[in-house]
């Protein structure tokens, strides 16, 4: 049984990609200390998560629950250790995605993983750990990410005054808060830019690391950054006047590359 099992579950576009890939980096380092479930090894789970942030129907919850279940079954024994289990699709899709307001899904999916590691482990210290941004930094990363990766027809001007409410993600770290009986703990990527590991900081805080092994772990460089202004409008673009995925994909990606060769 883990001594203690940290819920890393977001938030989409606050640095969660580097978070995983520091963890990943420095896994040896950290063997003796941590054990690691990452998005890679939570992809079942993941589809059902975003499902149910979609649907919100009893079947996508019983899926989420029931795999997220068998990967605690699958556990290796690891009682000095504690588990970290990251990804920022635990909370479901980053809203902008079809019909997707807001993060409303993650308190009832949260709560779900917690009740799962109660019954499961009920001597373990179940944390939840929250990474935020600043709303008008989040709501821009957020209309990027959606330009680039999906077929986004909407200005950023238009994206920010439908989806304001969820960029405000310290009002729904006190509405998990409220509504999960565990410690919830987060930190704001702004307030953790000057840290050795960014915001993987605070949460080796949460798992006791001993200061004299933090200072042999690598930080790798950030991850999934926002591309340039100039590159996203051409995309946009590119979104409105291609149909069909694979069309709009292969524009972008001739894009990219032509970017490159400059």
């Amino acid at each position: 049984m883990p001594r203690r099992i940290i819920l890393h579950a977001g938030f989409h576009k606050t640095g969660t990609t580097t978070l995983q890939a520091t963890l990943r980096e420095n896994r040896t380092a950290l063997k003796k200390h941590i054990a690691l479930r990452l998005r890679w090894h939570l992809k079942d789970l993941l589809s059902a998560t975003r499902g149910y942030s979609t649907w919100r129907d009893p079947l996508t919850m019983l899926k989420v629950q029931d795999r997220f279940e068998a990967m605690l079954s699958d556990l290796p024994g690891m009682p000095r250790r504690s588990l970290i289990i990251s990804s920022e699709e635990l909370c479901g899709h980053l809203p902008g995605r079809g019909d997707l307001m807001d993060y409303s899904a993650a308190p009832v999916l949260l709560y779900a993983f917690w009740d799962s590691i109660r019954q499961r482990f009920p001597k373990a210290d179940i944390l939840i750990y929250l990474t935020t941004r600043a709303p008008d930094a989040w709501l821009r990363s957020a209309w990027s990410e959606h330009v680039k990766s999906s077929g986004m027809t909407m200005d950023f001007a238009a994206f920010e005054r439908k989806y304001a409410e969820a960029a405000e993600l310290d009002a729904m770290v006190q509405e998990i808060a409220s509504r999960v009986p565990a410690p919830v703990h987060h930190a704001a990527l702004e307030d953790c830019a000057d840290l050795p590991l960014g915001t993987v900081d605070p949460l080796l805080d949460l798992c006791e690391i001993p200061l004299a092994l933090r200072s042999t772990l690598q930080a790798p460089a950030p991850a999934n950054t926002r591309l340039e202004d100039d590159i996203l409008q051409q995309m946009l673009q590119i979104n409105r006047t291609h149909d069909g995925a694979e069309a709009r994909n292969a524009a972008k990606a001739a894009l990219l590359n032509k970017v490159q060769d400059r």
